[in-house]
């Protein structure tokens, strides 16, 4: 199990990467744009670089969803291998059966 404070740490990240997301797509679209002039190019980079740097969407990182572990998390299910693999063979995850042949 992950630290309460790590994980709180995660979700603050998440929120700000919502609330910034136009923003930084706006900015990322001028400095991209080649009609912009040099000084509107400039003046949108600085802008970006004074958002917070937790907004970027890069910082975040998955995490399991019950246990809040970094590895090995599986995107499909959002847990981790352990917890996948235990739930699995319990026979609470629909559709998935321990292989065997």
């Amino acid at each position: 199990m992950a630290k309460k404070s790590v994980i709180m740490r995660q979700r603050k990240r998440e929120r700000l990467v919502l609330r910034y997301e136009v923003i930084r797509a706006q900015l990322k679209e001028i400095i991209r744009n080649p009609r912009s002039s040099a000084e509107q190019r400039w003046l949108a980079a600085y802008k970006l670089q004074t958002l917070p740097r937790d907004s970027s969407a890069t910082r975040k990182r998955n995490r399991c969803a019950l246990t809040g572990r970094p590895r090995r998390v599986y995107r499909q299910f959002g847990l981790s291998g352990g917890v996948l693999i235990m739930l699995a063979m319990r026979g609470e995850l629909p559709g998935i059966q321990k292989s065997s042949w």
